[in-house]
């Protein structure tokens, strides 16, 4: 069953967008290749689980926000850092990653792949002149 925002209860998509919107400022705080990553990666996410069940909806949220949990915080720390050096991530357990699909585990792959390839897909420059 395809969910629409009309058959949504209008908590549950308030909720949604509240927390996109969340993780996506929270993207600000990284470094340029790294939000460009993360946001494509949020939108992506964001836009294959609108077609979900309750119960599946209601777990992607719940890790959603320990996400957004965590790089608030660590965005805090990396405020309060004095070596300049920003820090971003967390270990993943076994055990969590004994529960992840297969398709999951595919998905982790390709983001560390692409995270760590020292020629990475984004492009970003910070100069913010026209380039002609």
């Amino acid at each position: 069953r395809r969910l629409t925002r009309g058959a949504m209860p209008g908590r549950h998509v308030s909720r949604v967008l509240a927390l996109y919107k969340r993780v996506l400022q929270l993207h600000r705080v990284l470094p340029p290749d790294l939000k460009a990553l993360g946001d494509q990666y949020v939108k992506d996410e964001f836009r294959r689980h609108k077609i979900v069940g309750s119960d599946e909806a209601q777990r992607f949220l719940q890790e959603w926000e320990v996400y957004a949990t965590v790089l608030s915080q660590q965005a805090n720390e990396n405020r309060q850092n004095s070596t300049g050096k920003a820090c971003f991530g967390t270990f993943l357990p076994e055990e969590k990653l004994n529960d992840f699909r297969d398709e999951q585990i595919g998905q982790l792959q390709e983001l560390m792949q692409e995270a760590t390839k020292p020629n990475r897909q984004f492009s970003i420059s910070e100069s913010t002149k026209p380039k002609f």
